[in-house]
């Protein structure tokens, strides 16, 4: 049975239009351009690449590209500092591959915020009844957390009328993410159990 989550082609062919078929052409496309910049060492090629993205996502490349930097800012400056500390000690620092590392991975967030963009995922994986329910799943689980997240954010602004302390900041911040984990364990337990009942796993 066809989840509802994922468009009905139940009546062959004929009934995929072409917004589906649009999606899974840009799905396609993404991976294919995911894996190829895996295989790319250049840095200057993969800068080339990042601007040729950028020229071709249109009015929307700026905005795409703050969400992208705000995104890996905290994985990129945690991973290059850990990088750059151990190669020191080792004495093999290399400037090149912390600059395709970084590079990479702006590249490879930018194209996937890019294709979440442009296209509707559901339709994009509606061939595969299984890949369509694990969409479906991440996308309720990303809800939910963005909700609580910003429940914690309104509730600590309330608390605190005027600047907060960092002693207060990081007890807020261990508190969000003691109730994430938290959250996280039971919802894999339950989203697990839910998809074993659908027969998603083969025991």
């Amino acid at each position: 049975m066809t989840p509802s989550c994922c468009p009905s082609t139940a009546e062959g062919p004929a009934a995929v239009g072409p917004p589906v078929d649009h999606a899974r052409r840009w799905l396609g496309q993404y991976f294919a351009a995911v894996v190829a910049v895996t295989f790319v060492h250049d840095p200057r090629a993969l800068a080339t690449l990042l601007i040729l993205a950028l020229a071709a996502s249109g009015a929307a490349r700026w905005r795409l590209l703050r969400r992208t930097l705000l995104a890996v800012l905290v994985f990129n400056l945690s991973v290059s500092l850990g990088y750059v500390a151990m190669s020191l000690w080792q004495g093999a620092f290399r400037p090149s591959y912390l600059v395709v590392v970084n590079l990479r991975v702006l590249l490879l967030v930018f194209l996937g915020f890019w294709f979440v963009s442009r296209v509707n995922l559901l339709q994009a994986l509606s061939f595969s009844p299984t890949l369509c329910f694990l969409a479906t799943l991440a996308v309720g689980q990303v809800m939910v957390f963005s909700r609580v997240l910003r429940d914690f954010r309104l509730a600590f602004v309330s608390r605190n009328p005027g600047c907060p302390r960092w002693r207060d900041r990081a007890r807020n911040a261990s508190a969000q993410a003691a109730h994430l984990l938290d959250k996280s364990v039971a919802s894999a337990a339950e989203s697990g159990m839910a998809m074993r009942s659908r027969g998603c796993f083969d025991d």
